[in-house]
């Protein structure tokens, strides 16, 4: 006998109904996405959730019960899938833009020991500024610098991804590349 739902799906607007019907469909969204909307759809029609589960080739009935309750309170947000487990991301936004800062400012070499950084001396300077991280890892400031499109190069300096300098006839200037972003996915 099926126990009764103790959080049943509210009803769903117009514009959330034609979007969870566009991502069910959708061929390139991640496949999770695909199988929370036709979770969704399959509740909304009426389907029990060991029923709508098996729609979208899953097995628990309780992880649809938990996809009700996020999609009640947070609406399509909660077809994104969560953090995936380990430990919570101990940096988030204000801190990278502060390894940013940091990467941009030009290194002292007196104060910083270094004439250009390298990861070990980025951790170094972070560590000892009033305002730094004390606890930060040369990976952590890798992530950081990768994901802003900033990588290390051969002659010891780094570069924003998408940017080149070239010379011209009136002085250097910087080339931006537009599909840089797409080349890197």
């Amino acid at each position: 006998m099926a126990h009764p739902q103790k959080e049943p799906l509210r009803p769903l607007t117009p514009h959330e109904y034609a979007q969870l019907k566009q991502v069910s469909r959708a061929q390139s969204e991640p496949a999770a996405q695909v199988a929370h909307a036709k979770v969704l759809l399959a509740v909304a029609g009426g389907g029990r959730f060991t029923d709508a589960a098996r729609t979208a080739g899953r097995r628990s009935g309780d992880a649809v019960a938990h996809l009700v309750a996020r999609f009640n309170q947070t609406g399509l947000a909660a077809l994104e899938s969560g953090h995936g487990g380990g430990p919570a991301p101990a940096y988030g936004a204000p801190e990278q833009a502060r390894i940013l800062a940091e990467v941009r400012r030009t290194p002292d070499r007196e104060r910083d020991g270094t004439a250009t950084w390298s990861l070990t001396t980025l951790q170094r300077a972070l560590r000892r500024a009033p305002d730094g991280l004390p606890r930060v890892s040369t990976y952590t400031i890798w992530c950081a610098l990768h994901e802003a499109g900033v990588s290390w190069q051969r002659d010891r300096s780094w570069c924003e991804t998408g940017a080149a300098l070239r010379k011209r006839k009136h002085g250097t200037v910087t080339v931006h590349d537009p599909d840089a972003t797409a080349k890197k996915a």
